[in-house]
């Protein structure tokens, strides 16, 4: 069944990239959402990326997901990643403040240096729901921030797939209503997307640090 996965018909192509400190979750977020599994995983060197097809909204949607590394010492070799990216998906841990934070201090001004687009959805992700008596960021600040920026907003968990699916979805569903997002997700410029490839092995990018 995997073989035949590249020739399956899509309607549009859409990229998506998921930032955030390291150890929030982000790469436990993407497996639970494209192969129904969830591990402990190690830190993310560079950039990972994983093709996602779902029905959604009616249509077929090829999702290129782009999962990348938050230590700042790979910073630099993710601004690029932001690139014609219709999604962002800002991810943080409800047990560690300083993820929350670093959202406005960091990670929403790399959205305004590097996003080309500036009808790009973004949403905010507050993972580990799963720990709720460990909780130090309270729902009410998730959806304060996400007013704030312009944000969709969700709670969720890797770890017991609670909301994740709805996550990815309601991003999505939102793009769908974007009138420019949408033709650039159409099959004419599909191939834009994959110009920026991550690197064939970790051991290219984690010599640079």
């Amino acid at each position: 069944m995997d073989s035949s996965l590249g020739q399956q018909e899509f309607d549009y192509l859409f990229k998506l990239l998921m930032i955030g400190d390291s150890g929030v979750g982000k790469s436990s977020l993407l497996l639970s959402f494209t192969s129904d599994d969830f591990q402990d995983l190690s830190p993310t060197i560079g950039v990972d990326f994983k093709i996602k097809y779902v029905t959604i909204g009616g249509k077929q949607l090829k999702l290129a997901i782009w999962d990348t590394a938050g230590q700042e010492r790979f910073r630099t070799l993710t601004s690029s990643y932001y690139r014609g990216a219709q999604g962002i998906i800002m991810v943080y841990d409800v047990t560690r403040r300083e993820t929350f934070t670093n959202l406005s201090d960091i990670w929403a001004k790399e959205i305004d240096l590097y996003s080309t687009n500036q009808d790009c959805i973004k949403m905010l992700v507050g993972n580990k729901v799963d720990k709720e008596s460990e909780r130090v960021v309270t729902k009410k600040e998730g959806i304060e921030f996400a007013r704030e920026y312009g944000c969709l907003f969700t709670e969720c968990s890797a770890k017991t797939r609670v909301n994740v699916q709805q996550c990815f979805e309601e991003l999505v569903l939102k793009i769908l209503d974007t009138p420019s997002l949408l033709a650039e997700g159409s099959k004419g410029v599909k191939k834009n997307i994959f110009k920026e490839r991550p690197p064939e092995t970790d051991t290219s990018t984690s010599s640079c640090c």
